[in-house]
């Protein structure tokens, strides 16, 4: 049993363990525990991040999640130098397979940004490098973090700037919406809602962080 809300916060639940957690822990506890918000600097991660928000476009992230495993087994662990070179055949394979999401235009983006990938690290030497520049200052967060400022932003100024910039070298899907969700999971900024469990430990591995440098 769960509660839907802790001391009336909107947003928070208390688990069976006693310990508080955004809401949505209830029905992703590892994905919200084990990787959301942390950190990230491992250029596929990233890849497959941003290439599963495209997918994730119009559905749910649940139904992403749970399709995770057969994304990685079909798309060759999203290792971009490999997905980079897929064809037509690769298309109708891909388009085939009822354990993804068989949207042909997600399909080809997900090629098209492999390719786009390749010139990126051409560019700043790592996708890793290149995202985290895109970092907003402290300056910019709120010191508290709510369900109200959630809804209230599903974008921000760094997301729409790090889209811009996407676009600009033929990215595809990557709206400033898709790409703040991408910045919340990859540890970009920290939107564990205050009060939750993991909000301190995510910003105490964020300030351990070693950010890319090109």
């Amino acid at each position: 049993m769960t509660k839907q809300h802790t001391d009336n916060i909107p947003g928070l639940m208390t688990a069976d363990d006693g310990a508080i957690y955004c809401t949505w822990h209830a029905s992703m506890p590892e994905y919200h525990s084990g990787e959301w918000g942390r950190p990230v600097a491992d250029d596929i991660r990233l890849f497959e991040k941003i290439c599963l928000e495209g997918f994730q476009s119009g559905m749910a992230w649940i139904t992403i999640l749970r399709k995770r495993e057969n994304f990685r087994a079909a798309f060759d662990g999203f290792d971009f130098h490999r997905v980079a070179r897929y064809g037509e055949e690769d298309i109708a394979r891909l388009m085939a397979d009822a354990g993804i999401v068989r949207n042909r235009a997600k399909i080809v983006s997900t090629i098209n940004n492999a390719q786009r990938a390749l010139e990126l690290i051409d560019e700043a030497g790592s996708l890793a490098a290149w995202f985290w520049q895109f970092e907003p200052p402290a300056k910019e967060r709120p010191e508290v973090v709510t369900l109200d400022y959630w809804t209230a932003n599903p974008s921000s100024e760094a997301s729409t700037n790090l889209s811009k910039a996407l676009k600009k070298r033929g990215w595809t899907y990557v709206g400033p919406t898709t790409i703040y969700a991408f910045m919340q999971a990859m540890g970009l900024v920290n939107d564990h809602l205050t009060g939750c469990a993991c909000r301190d430990r995510v910003e105490a591995e964020r300030k351990a962080f070693k950010r890319p440098v090109q």
